[in-house]
């Protein structure tokens, strides 16, 4: 089964068709102690089209992992996940995901969609050889013979610059942090799936090590064509990986667009607090702005718009009103859209240079 026989034909660019995963008010939901419940997702609407790479940014706590996790029906105990979402195989089967149990559940996961977590060493069983995760994965999904299995591990171990023949006989402690995330990285393909969740996958790697990761998505993205959505608070590492950012705050998507109108025309005074604290890489230092104050509780939403008390452009009717998204009508037809009702009053004041974001061409 040779990497990318069977995915190149799906390395579908902009969004053209019908999306691979239409996901409509989608909500997680956790139960507390007190027998309430907090709202950690609220009401997401997004579209994920083959081939796509879709960043989604915010600052921590804002909900990015949980809506990973409720994507793939992997919540806690005391989670749960509700609304529609639609996953469309390439063989024109429609899958409702919310409506999954057992074995089609555990099919979905890695067939259609895998997840690459934050924090490679908690991901492995330090006690078991890459060897034994690689074909206890296979087995665990469908019928490979013992070589068919060695074949497909080192073949995807090669596509992440990693030498197989070192590789597999190691424990996870043996190899270093940027390896483990690679090794991750060829696990999460070893079915083909055509989408995958990748959760702050360069957190706690070294500028270098980043690099060294950022270049093996590109190039395994290009070899397989997989839909990705990439979940990150590193606005750089998004805007050189993704087609389309949606930036999340306290549980709600308050601007998505294409990468460079999100990035050079931000519309939403979040997404602009977010990009001005990025310092550039060259040219003189700014003064850096950050954003007043810090993210709300969940449990304890403020009335409104819930980044109203963050807000420099707020008014009494930001207070009263929790504007939907709509979209940008200066840029009609480009899919950018925004959930403030002070849009038109935002801009972004300094030139963003390409190598700031990450968007070089």
């Amino acid at each position: 089964m040779p990497a990318g026989s069977s995915s190149t034909a799906r390395a579908v660019r902009g969004g053209q068709g019908k999306p691979l995963l239409s996901i409509r008010d989608f909500k997680v939901e956790y139960r507390t102690g007190a027998g309430s419940t907090v709202q950690a997702v609220r009401g997401v609407d997004l579209d994920l089209y083959p081939g796509e790479s879709l960043a989604l940014v915010g600052e921590s706590g804002c909900g990015k992992t949980t809506f990973g996790l409720g994507l793939l029906r992997l919540l806690p105990r005391l989670g749960h996940a509700s609304g529609k979402v639609i996953f469309n195989r390439s063989d024109g089967t429609e899958i409702d995901v919310l409506g999954l149990d057992g074995r089609d559940l555990r099919q979905f996961r890695w067939r259609d969609a895998a997840m690459v977590f934050q924090g490679a060493m908690n991901a492995f069983n330090p006690v078991l050889k890459i060897r034994a995760h690689m074909h206890d994965t296979m087995r665990a999904h469908g019928r490979a013979s013992r070589q068919e299995i060695e074949n497909r591990a080192a073949e995807l171990l090669r596509l992440v610059r990693l030498e197989p023949e070192r590789v597999l006989d190691c424990y996870p402690h043996e190899l270093s942090g940027g390896m483990r995330q690679r090794v991750l990285i060829a696990m999460s393909l070893l079915l083909e799936p055509e989408v995958l969740i990748l959760d702050e996958p360069t957190t706690a790697l070294d500028i270098l090590t980043q690099r060294s990761v950022v270049d093996v998505l590109h190039e395994v993205r290009e070899r397989l064509g997989f839909s990705m959505i990439f979940i990150s608070h590193d606005l750089s590492l998004a805007a050189e990986l993704a087609d389309r950012v949606a930036t999340m705050y306290a549980g709600r998507i308050v601007e998505t667009g294409g990468v460079r109108d999100l990035f050079y025309r931000p519309r939403h005074p979040y997404t602009l607090g977010l990009i001005k604290a990025v310092p550039p890489i060259v040219g003189d230092l700014p003064d850096l702005e950050s954003i007043p104050g810090g993210p709300p509780s969940l449990a304890a939403l403020p009335p409104g718009c819930t980044f109203n008390p963050r807000c420099k452009y707020a008014t009494e009717e930001c207070k009263e009103t929790d504007p939907p998204l709509f979209p940008v009508t200066d840029q009609q037809g480009s899919g950018h859209e925004v959930a403030c009702i002070h849009w038109k009053d935002v801009h972004l004041d300094r030139q963003v240079r390409s190598e700031d974001m990450g968007t070089a061409s």
